[in-house]
C-alpha cells in the first residue's frame, strides 16, 4: 500500500498543507493514521478523496441546500459509504439539472410576458394592491425598489401607483427570482431590455459586465449549473471508481 507525507499530499492534490489539514477537520477525509513520531499517513484512499472533495467543492450554488449535499456526499464517500454516496449523487445531480430547467424555463416565461406587454397597459394599482395581485409581500416590493430594479412614480399626496409596464416589470423580476437568478443578473438584463428591447435575454442576463467587482454563481446562473452538473457527473463516476477499488466484490 502506497503511503503519503502531508506535504506530498499537498503536492499531488495541488493545495497548500494547511488546506489538508483542514480537510482532515472537517471530517472530508478518512480518518488519518500516524506514525510514533507525530507524523500523518495518507494513502491512495486519501488522494482519491480529496479528488472527490475539491470537484464537489467547485460547485458555487448554494440555493435548496445544493452545497449541504455536496458536503454530506463527500463525508457519505470519505466513510466509505460509496452506495449511499452514488445515491446521494444522483439525487443532486438530479436536482441540479431541474435547477436548470427552472433557470431556462424562467427565461421562456420572460419572453412570453415581453410579448404581451400590451395587456398591461390598463392596469394602475397602490403598493399593496400590488402585494395581493401579485402575491409578493410589501418587504420584498421594498427590497427591490431599493435594489433598483423598479422606479415607482408617486402621486402628489405621495402614494405610490404601479402601471401596467411597473406590473410587468415585476412579473419578470419574480419570475427570475424564482428561478434563483440575482438580483444584479435581474437588473443587468432589465437595463440591457430597456436599450434594445431586441436582446438576447439569455445571454444578457448569464454574462455579468466586464466592470462588475463581484460575481456570484447566480450572477451566471446557467453557466454555473452546467458546471455544476458536470462537476456532479465526474463525482458520479470517481465515487463509482472508488466504490470498485476499495470495495471489491468477494
Amino acid at each position: 500500500m502506497n503511503t503519503y507525507t502531508t506535504t506530498e499530499i499537498a503536492k499531488i492534490i495541488g493545495i497548500h498543507p494547511n488546506t489538508v489539514r483542514f480537510y482532515e477537520k472537517w471530517k472530508l477525509i478518512p480518518k488519518v493514521e500516524r506514525k510514533e513520531n507525530g507524523y500523518r499517513i495518507f494513502t491512495d484512499f486519501h488522494i482519491d478523496q480529496f479528488r472527490l472533495a475539491r470537484t464537489a467543492l467547485q460547485v458555487e450554488i448554494l440555493q435548496n441546500g445544493l452545497r449541504k449535499k455536496a458536503v454530506n456526499i463527500i463525508k457519505t464517500s470519505a466513510n466509505r459509504d460509496f452506495i449511499k454516496a452514488i445515491c446521494m449523487t444522483e439525487e443532486y445531480l438530479s436536482q441540479i439539472q431541474q435547477e436548470r430547467f427552472n433557470a431556462e424555463e424562467a427565461i421562456e416565461i420572460v419572453k412570453n410576458l415581453l410579448s404581451k406587454k400590451e395587456k398591461f397597459n390598463s392596469i394602475s394599482l397602490k403598493r399593496k394592491e400590488v402585494s395581493v395581485y401579485l402575491n409578493i409581500s410589501m418587504d420584498t416590493l421594498r427590497n427591490w425598489e431599493l435594489n433598483g430594479l423598479l422606479d415607482i412614480k408617486r402621486k402628489q399626496n405621495g402614494y405610490r401607483i404601479y402601471t401596467g409596464e411597473d406590473i410587468l416589470r415585476l412579473k419578470i423580476i419574480r419570475s427570475l427570482r424564482c428561478a434563483n437568478y440575482s438580483l444584479s443578473a435581474i437588473l443587468r438584463m432589465l437595463n440591457a431590455l430597456s436599450e434594445n428591447p431586441d436582446i438576447d435575454i439569455k445571454n444578457v442576463i448569464d454574462v455579468p459586465k466586464e466592470d462588475d467587482d463581484i460575481i456570484t454563481a447566480c450572477d451566471k446562473l446557467i453557466t454555473s449549473l452546467n458546471s455544476a452538473e458536470e462537476n456532479a457527473n465526474f463525482i458520479l463516476s470517481h465515487l463509482k471508481e472508488m466504490n470498485k477499488k476499495y470495495n471489491p466484490p468477494f
